[in-house]
Order: C-alpha cells, then sequence, then structure tokens
C-alpha cells in the first residue's frame, strides 16, 4: 500500500507523511525542498520516496504520475497563500499561486482518480481549508483557490456515489493552523491555531471514516453555521476584519 503526499516537506503534510507511514503505507513525498523530503523521510517508519518537484509547473504533475501510478492514498496538501488588496498584490505571485492551488489540484485529482476507478479502489483527500467557505477580502485569490478545491471535491463525491465505486474523495477544511503557511503568506492569525498534529489525526481518522467534508475543531464548524445563515453583505464586512488582523 502506498500514499503520495504533496507539500510534504512541513507542516500538515510533514505529519500527514510521517502518520501515515507509522500507520504501514509507503509514502511518496513531493515538495520543492529535496533537503527537508530527506528530513521529513529520516522520521518515517516504511519505504519512503522523495520526489522533488514544483507542482506549479503541469508538466511536473505528470512526471509524477508517470513515476507513481499505482497510489492508494493521495493527500494534495500543497499550496500557498498571498495577503494584501487585491489591486496591490502581485499579479505572477497570484498566478504561480492559482498554479499550484488549483492547477496541480485539478491534473493530480483527475489522474489519480481514473487510475483508482480502474481498480475500484483508492483514497483521494484534497487540502483545501476554511476559506472555502468565505469571501475573504484581503486574501481574495487565495480563498477563491480554496473554494474551488472544495467544490471539485464535493462534485466528484457525487459522481462517484452514483456510479456505486469504491474509490473515496474527502476535503479538509481546516481553520488557522501551526505552519509556516504564516510566513509565506505574510499573516499573522489573531486566534488561536490548531496544531498540526491534531489537525492531521482528525483528517486521517475522519477519511477513514468516509467523510466527505472534515472540518477540524468547534469553532471552524461554528464559522461554517455563520456562512449558511448570515447575509453575504455581513459575512464581508465581518471576514475583512478577521483578515485586517492577520496583517504584520
Amino acid at each position: 500500500m502506498k500514499a503520495m503526499i504533496t507539500g510534504a516537506s512541513s507542516g500538515i503534510g510533514k505529519d500527514f507523511a510521517i502518520k501515515l507511514s507509522n500507520m504501514g503505507y509507503d509514502v511518496v513525498l513531493v515538495s520543492r525542498r529535496k533537503e527537508e523530503l530527506k528530513k521529513v523521510a529520516g522520521l518515517c517508519k516504511s519505504k519512503t520516496y522523495i520526489e522533488a518537484f514544483d507542482l506549479s509547473d503541469i508538466e511536473n504533475c505528470k512526471k509524477l504520475f508517470n513515476k507513481h501510478k499505482d497510489i492508494d492514498i493521495l493527500v494534495n496538501n500543497a499550496g500557498f497563500g498571498v495577503f494584501g488588496e487585491f489591486n496591490k498584490t502581485n499579479l505572477d505571485k497570484e498566478l504561480n499561486m492559482i498554479d499550484l492551488n488549483i492547477k496541480s489540484v485539478h491534473v493530480l485529482t483527475k489522474l489519480y482518480l481514473n487510475q483508482m476507478i480502474k481498480k475500484d479502489s483508492g483514497r483521494i483527500l484534497n487540502v483545501a481549508s476554511s476559506a472555502a467557505f468565505l469571501p475573504g477580502p484581503l486574501m481574495s485569490s487565495y480563498y477563491a483557490t480554496k473554494s474551488y478545491v472544495f467544490k471539485l471535491t464535493a462534485a466528484i463525491y457525487e459522481e462517484l456515489r452514483r456510479n456505486k465505486s469504491n474509490v473515496k474523495v474527502s476535503v479538509l477544511c481546516p481553520g488557522p493552523v501551526e505552519t509556516n503557511f504564516n510566513d509565506v503568506a505574510g499573516v499573522n492569525f489573531s486566534v488561536k491555531c490548531l496544531t498540526s498534529d491534531y489537525v492531521t489525526d482528525y483528517a486521517i481518522n475522519k477519511m477513514f471514516k468516509n467523510k466527505l467534508v472534515i472540518i477540524p475543531g468547534f469553532t471552524n464548524k461554528l464559522s461554517l453555521i455563520g456562512c449558511k445563515i448570515l447575509p453575504l453583505k455581513l459575512q464581508i464586512k465581518i471576514d475583512y476584519n478577521i483578515q485586517k488582523g492577520k496583517e504584520k
């Protein structure tokens, strides 16, 4: 049995890799940072494969698939965020984020889903965010990318269900997590973050229970309820103030 984890060099990707390895899965560790992947591999108990790929280049996604077609669990975790008003943020950085957060997830999900459907087994866990449920002023592009991941996964879930497939898909929607995401995005969360250890334990447990939407943390679950009942313009105002509090 083999699991592939993208963005495996740190944060929740690293913890996913270690935990799945401890469960007996051979793990394919994917990230741009080869030296960091070697450190993660040293913490894994099972056989590891290190793949230093920049997945924002879609051709690398295809190369990765061609090297490792037989995957039982795919964790699409690689991604980053951009903070700032939309008219002031760097366009090239945003396009790179879209390539990584959306295009790589789309391509890898499609390629591995087709393989899993052929053998009628396998799991895909796409990592979105609680950002998927909100408009996200001051991080508009990032929030939009996570909304894409959430809706894509939900749609695939229903297609698989109607076809009575044994392939399972889930989407993880955590709130703030203690990782280096904050440094890359240039933000400082004003609320208490969940630990990566807790989020990954919770996600793995729910994934194996075939949960579609995985939301760790009571506060995050309350936020989702608020998104369903509050008017959009009020959501935008509240979310703006939350985002403003992250500014470094």
